[in-house]
């Protein structure tokens, strides 16, 4: 779904799953920087929206997702997953409950098979599921921002910001009101900068909650069954998960970022090493120069210098081993 804010002066349009809204408008670093001051939006409009209403959507929702939600007041923000049977990450749900709806965004064209997996749990529960996608746009306040969210708008409020849902057809004024707008690239690298896993980007088809850290921010373990929660228990209580996310600082000599997937190796075994683990997201940041996340394998000693490619890397821990 194409923004309308692409009209916007100086906006460039993103690429890959981002490519609906603007990658910047012009100038990366300043946009960063009013991000980080509690000033300006980003335009999450690309993301799928999905509502689910009725008496039972709590606690239906609870039987089916990682958080506990069977008694979420209205207006608190959380975030929850759904597994595979094998515990692997299919999607991430980033929810608030109005009092009579539950609102989620998820990744960009990730809503309809979301929803197909809803359909076929609902039973005999009185629950209606919905796309809101085309009627709905997302769109993100920073923290510490102090514009006033329109009277209709859903809120969802995290220390990170807030996430509001606009009716779509409100988005061009809402952007006249509340600029100047920041692209994804400020956005993901803030995200990159917390150490904020995204669904596609830090996942493959075997990643499991615990090598991204989302154990206890997304996975509630004391709450009932949902389906993978066999691999989740038994990797909390008896193991330890294969891999895990680290932070890398990148050496800034270099003109150009790691692409996602980009090999990571340890730096004394060079260019022809044997792979440890691969770049997620990689992003200039207005402060800390080039960074990135990476997935790596739990064993990889946390002090060893890394190579991405034939880019020095120095990691810090976000996933302890």
């Amino acid at each position: 779904m194409k923004s309308p804010l692409l009209s916007l002066p100086g906006a460039v349009p993103g690429e890959g799953p981002d490519e609906g809204v603007a990658a910047h408008y012009g100038d990366l670093f300043r946009e960063q920087r009013a991000l980080a001051d509690g000033t300006g939006f980003v335009d999450l409009s690309h993301r799928g929206v999905v509502t689910v209403s009725g008496a039972d959507r709590l606690s239906w929702l609870h039987l089916l997702l990682t958080q506990h939600v069977s008694e979420l007041p209205p207006g608190q923000a959380t975030e929850a997953l759904v597994l595979s049977a094998h515990g692997h990450i299919e999607h991430a749900l980033y929810l608030v409950d109005d009092g009579e709806t539950t609102w989620a965004h998820v990744e960009p064209d990730t809503q309809g098979a979301l929803i197909a997996y809803l359909e076929s749990m609902k039973f005999f529960y009185r629950v209606e599921i919905a796309d809101r996608t085309d009627a709905c746009a997302v769109v993100h306040l920073p923290a510490g921002s102090i514009a006033t969210a329109p009277p209709d708008a859903v809120v969802r409020e995290t220390a990170h910001g807030r996430d509001l849902f606009l009716p779509r057809a409100e988005l061009e004024s809402f952007a006249a009101a509340h600029g100047p707008a920041a692209g994804m690239l400020a956005y993901e690298a803030l995200r990159v900068e917390a150490h904020r896993p995204r669904v596609g980007m830090e996942t493959d088809h075997r990643t499991i909650p615990h090598e991204l850290g989302w154990i206890g921010t997304a996975v509630h373990l004391q709450k009932g069954c949902y389906r993978g929660q066999e691999t989740v228990a038994r990797v909390q209580n008896l193991g330890k998960p294969p891999r895990r996310l680290v932070f890398l600082h990148l050496d800034g000599s270099e003109v150009k970022l790691p692409g996602h997937g980009a090999p990571v190796r340890l730096a004394a075994d060079g260019e022809e090493g044997r792979q440890l683990g691969f770049v997620t997201t990689s992003a200039r940041h207005h402060e800390l120069g080039p960074i990135a996340l990476a997935l790596v394998k739990r064993n990889v000693p946390v002090d060893a210098p890394l190579i991405v490619d034939t880019t020095a890397a120095a990691q810090e821990v976000v996933v302890e081993p």
